[in-house]
């Protein structure tokens, strides 16, 4: 499994915060569009049985990582002043070249979104603003607006700054895929859109630049610790769970194209463990670029749906408390 990481260069607001589960089943969609059922069956034989052909991370502000989630007991600086608490709590990203320091250290340079997406200028605030967006539907009968389906509403969309750029891990089987052919299929995705009201213009972007990436052998060397870039399912992974630390994701899903029309387009909720996750072996460490588990019977009209409970993962040396 090759570890990549895509750099992505919005053009528009996203509709659908930029998840690693949500990506990889667009671009499923995207095999089965491109390359053809008989490919995208291929791809997915044995991903229920840990044997994926591609793992898809958040996407993160390009150049840093997600703050591990831990207790304040971990951190070096435990500090009493609510007010200090509230601030450290928002310094929520991690630089790249610092992921070889051991946890307390990677807490204490954690940055804040003024760190990462540059202060406010001229009132004009930099970091990404989640605001509404007013929409209407016409009666074409009547050329207007009005009441019931044709009545105006407002849909909730995440701003970025032009040309923002945003990292994605991926994890890729290239025996099964080609780098080039994942970089194609992102490509489509951000030329069509990803996730919601993407017909509307939402979630377009460029893939700037995709790179075999030595990230993970810069990690701590006497590395203890799964950290997580995806939201995961991490059951029946032998994992310590008195110390290993998560936060519960609740991810209410549905399907994509022509499905997405249907009477029911919602799949069955699902409960993952949030991205930034802390897991903990019972054993001793394994050399893997992921965990986690492939998930089925997620979907009552679509039998074959599955939805990835994997993510990708870094190395790093947790402190006893």
């Amino acid at each position: 499994m090759t570890p990549l990481r895509a750099i992505l260069r919005l053009h528009s607001p996203l509709g659908t915060p930029l998840a690693g589960d949500t990506l990889f089943g667009q671009l499923c969609h995207t095999v089965r569009e491109m390359l053809g059922e008989e490919k995208l069956e291929a791809l997915l034989d044995g991903y229920t049985a840990g044997n994926p052909w591609l793992v898809v991370s958040d996407g993160f502000p390009s150049g840093y990582l997600p703050r591990p989630t831990v207790p304040a007991a971990l951190q070096a600086n435990k500090e009493e002043d609510p007010a200090k608490r509230k601030e450290a709590k928002g310094k929520r990203w991690i630089p790249h070249d610092q992921v070889h320091l051991p946890l307390r250290q990677l807490l204490g340079i954690a940055a804040s979104d003024e760190d990462v997406y540059g202060k406010e200028v001229c009132g004009k605030q930099n970091k990404p603003i989640q605001a509404v967006a007013f929409h209407n539907t016409l009666n074409r009968l009547t050329g207007t607006t009005g009441t019931g389906k044709f009545a105006p509403y407002t849909q909730s969309q995440t701003f970025y700054q032009p040309d923002q750029h945003m990292d994605v891990w991926c994890v890729l089987d290239e025996d099964r895929l080609p780098r080039a052919t994942l970089h194609q299929l992102l490509e489509y995705i951000g030329n069509i859109g990803y996730g919601r009201d993407a017909s509307i213009g939402l979630g377009k972007f460029a893939v700037e630049q995709m790179e075999e990436t030595a990230l993970p052998k810069h990690t701590h060397p006497n590395a203890n610790v799964y950290w997580t870039l995806a939201p995961c399912a991490p059951q029946g992974q032998g994992f310590d769970t008195l110390r290993s630390y998560w936060q519960v994701l609740t991810r209410f899903g549905r399907h994509g194209g022509t499905l997405a029309l249907g009477a029911n387009p919602f799949k069955q909720p699902l409960l993952l463990a949030a991205t930034g996750a802390i897991f903990v072996p019972a054993n001793n460490m394994a050399q893997t670029r992921f965990i986690g588990n492939g998930l089925t019977n997620v979907s009552l009209i679509q039998k074959t749906a599955v939805h990835q409970g994997y993510a990708p993962v870094l190395g790093i040396c947790m402190e006893a408390i």
